[in-house]
Parts: C-alpha cells; sequence; structure tokens
C-alpha cells in the first residue's frame, strides 16, 4: 500500500505543472429577468385581490403572516396611507412602514442607506419578504437602489403613483441616484417582481406633474410611434388628472402604447450592452439643465428643452421637414411643457455633450429623430449646430409669446 503511494506521488510529482500564464478559466453565465408590468385600476379597493397577490409572491411557511416593508412618499402617505393601511390590514399583511421625502433634491445614498435600515429594522428575510415601493420615480429608484445593495439582491415590488413613474421610471430595471453634480451617477440594474399601475393615484397630481410625464411620452411618440403622436395632438387640450385617471379609451391607449413601446425598446438591451438606445432622446443635455435650473425644474420638463432641441437639429439637417417641427414644438408647448430655458445655453451644451460622449463610451450616440415616428444616431454634431439651433428655439417662443399675448 505505502510502495503504491510513493510511486503514485513520484508519478505526480513528474507531471510538469502548467505556468500561471497559461492558466485561464472562462466563466459564462446568463440571468434570467422575469417581471410582469400590469395596469390594473382601483388596487386600493380591499375587494380587489391585485395588489394582496401582488405583494405575496414570496410567502415562507403555511402559519407564517406575510411580512412586508413599505417604503412610501411622504405626501402620497398623506393621501392614500390610511386607504393602503386597511388594505393590507383585511388581507393580513404584517406591515412595516418606512416614509420619506422623495424629492430630487433627496435622491442620495443618504436616502438609499435610510431605506436599507429599514429593511434591516423590518427585519425581512433575504428571499421570502419583499420590500413594496410606492411614489414616484425618484422614491423608486431609492428603493429599487438599496433593494440591489441589501444583502446583495432583495425583492421589491413598484407602485409608482406618477404618470412619469407609470409610463417610464417605474417600468425598467434601472435604480440609482445622484451623486456630486451627475443625476444617477451611482446605479445599478435590478428587475422589480412586478410594477403595478393603477391610473387612479394620478386624479391626485397637479397639472404640472401630468405634463411631466406627457414629456415621456411625447418622446415615444417622436422616435417610434407616429400614431402615439397623432393621439397626444388630438388629446392635447385633454391631457389632464381627470382625464389620466378615467377610462377614456383615447387616454387609455395613449398609456398603452406608451409603456409597449418604452418595454419593447427596454426588453433586448436591459443591461444597455447596446449604448445607442433611441430612449436616451432628450436625456443627453436634460440631465445637467435639470441640475443647475433655478427654480427646479421637472425631470420631464428638462426632457422637454433637450427634445426641441433635438427637433431643431433635425430640422437644420433635414430629416424633419418644417410643417413636423412646427407639430412637434407646437405639441410641447400645448402639452404646458418649456422648449427653452435660461441656463440651457451654448456652455452648458457643451459640457453637457462631454459627460454624454464618456457615458456612451467615446461616442456622441446622439438619438435625433428622422420624420415622427422615427429615429437616427448622429456623431458629428458641432458646436455651431447647437448655437443655430438655440437661435431657432428662442424665435420661436417668441412666436408662441405672441399668439399668447393675443
Amino acid at each position: 500500500m505505502n510502495i503504491q503511494l510513493e510511486s503514485s506521488v513520484s508519478a505526480c510529482v513528474r507531471t510538469p505543472l502548467a505556468k500561471h500564464s497559461d492558466l485561464t478559466w472562462h466563466m459564462h453565465a446568463t440571468q434570467d429577468v422575469n417581471y410582469n408590468v400590469s395596469i390594473a385600476k382601483d388596487i386600493l379597493n380591499p375587494r380587489n385581490p391585485v395588489l394582496a397577490r401582488t405583494c405575496a409572491n414570496y410567502v415562507v411557511g403555511k402559519n407564517r403572516k406575510t411580512k412586508r416593508l413599505v417604503v412610501i412618499d411622504s405626501k402620497v402617505n398623506e393621501i392614500y396611507g390610511d386607504s393602503l393601511r386597511d388594505y393590507f390590514e383585511s388581507w393580513c399583511f404584517d406591515i412595516h412602514w418606512k416614509i420619506i421625502s422623495s424629492d430630487e433634491v433627496n435622491k442620495n445614498m443618504e436616502s438609499a442607506i435610510q431605506v436599507a435600515e429599514a429593511m434591516d429594522d423590518a427585519g425581512l428575510l433575504r428571499r421570502g419578504e419583499m420590500v413594496i415601493g410606492i411614489g414616484g420615480g425618484v422614491l423608486l429608484d431609492v428603493v429599487g437602489f438599496a433593494s440591489s445593495l441589501y444583502r446583495r439582491g432583495i425583492p421589491y415590488v413598484r407602485i409608482p403613483t406618477t404618470l412619469m413613474g407609470q409610463i417610464d421610471a417605474g417600468i425598467g430595471i434601472k435604480t440609482g441616484v445622484n451623486h456630486g453634480d451627475h443625476k444617477n451617477r451611482l446605479g445599478t440594474y435590478f428587475a422589480p417582481s412586478s410594477a403595478l399601475i393603477d391610473p387612479m393615484f394620478l386624479k391626485s397630481l397637479d397639472q404640472r406633474h401630468i405634463s411631466n410625464g406627457v414629456a415621456e411620452i411625447i418622446k415615444m411618440a417622436l422616435i417610434k410611434d407616429r400614431t402615439l403622436f397623432e393621439l397626444l395632438e388630438a388629446m392635447s387640450s385633454y391631457l389632464t388628472p381627470q382625464a389620466f385617471s378615467s377610462d377614456h379609451p383615447v387616454i387609455q391607449e395613449i398609456m398603452s402604447r406608451a409603456i409597449a413601446g418604452m418595454l419593447a425598446e427596454l426588453e433586448p438591451n436591459l443591461w444597455e450592452a447596446e449604448l445607442a438606445r433611441c430612449v436616451d432622446y432628450g436625456h443627453t443635455f436634460s440631465p445637467s439643465l435639470e441640475l443647475r435650473a433655478t427654480p427646479m425644474l421637472l425631470h420631464g420638463e428638462a426632457v422637454a428643452v433637450d427634445m426641441a432641441l433635438c427637433v431643431a437639429l433635425a430640422n437644420g439637417r433635414e430629416l424633419l421637414t418644417d410643417e413636423e417641427t412646427s407639430r412637434a414644438l407646437l405639441l410641447m408647448h400645448n402639452s404646458g411643457l418649456p422648449i427653452i430655458h435660461p441656463v440651457f445655453n451654448l456652455e452648458l451644451l457643451e459640457k453637457a455633450l462631454a459627460d454624454s460622449v464618456k457615458h456612451r463610451d467615446g461616442l456622441q450616440r446622439l438619438p435625433i429623430t428622422t420624420g415622427l415616428g422615427a429615429a437616427t444616431f448622429v456623431n458629428d454634431l458641432t458646436l455651431d449646430e447647437l448655437s443655430t439651433a438655440l437661435q431657432f428655439l428662442e424665435q420661436r417662443q417668441e412666436a408662441f409669446d405672441q399668439v399668447t399675448t393675443l
């Protein structure tokens, strides 16, 4: 036995060992992403099981009361907090509550840490219990970011209560917080288990926040869906909180087309392996504007100014006709959105473009419309073009102002 063992060892020793430079292990793995985006009205009605089913996807033990952490925007809590508490109580959930102020100024690491601490205080199991974020896009970004970090990932549900959240910020897998002078500089890709959209929440919004969300719908119309653009044109005088929370068939089609269009663009490129993204339309210069504007601009308002610039650039390159250009700018104006801003000047544009080039890995990859409902990308935008486009928009704004004063 000993002789055989020594022989085996000797044989192993005599076998040449690979050098460190010759050692390579190739790891390959894929990550499935499965989540639902559902439109369901009146989810706070205790007789409606949709919210309970959505929040009960992860249940541990037959006799264990279902524990959840609800992170809710303070303003949403004032309006819907009692109804939510009654609902969860009627469905026997053990709810821990975290109320936060989710204005843009609070979209930071400190807020994410507060949410993570609330998860710890609630004693949530890593996989068996979940977080429920209820609020606008800022809150959902913070909750998603904290959920992706806590124990390297804990399930969460998104319930957007703003139009912006329901058609854009609340239905993808990106999370993030602002850092320094940059929007969403710290972030992750982390899909929710579900996103639940109830248009009834929109009836409590003011008109400015409806217009804020309409900006992102206009974006989808300009880059992808001419029919959606025409529906928005026809309904531009009726895009109100009451309309968006109603059963109006055209409004319902606007919502469904906007959501479906966004998801169709996101699904094949969830982790942004491809950096030329049509949905970045209006998001090249707007992050810098949004952070520098005083008084503060909402996200959609800054996006609208960026989109107006891109419309002017497309017109300058003869990718949009004069008629199409006028229709696009008029739709933004009639929707209560700005097309210019005092700090949106050539200096800001130059710096913002340089930052976007870094973000897009060395190329401009600027989405620009080619007609209403289609887009392409340019990488050769010049400062002269930007200057000309700014002058073009100033002239259009003067024309809008003249009509308003008549």
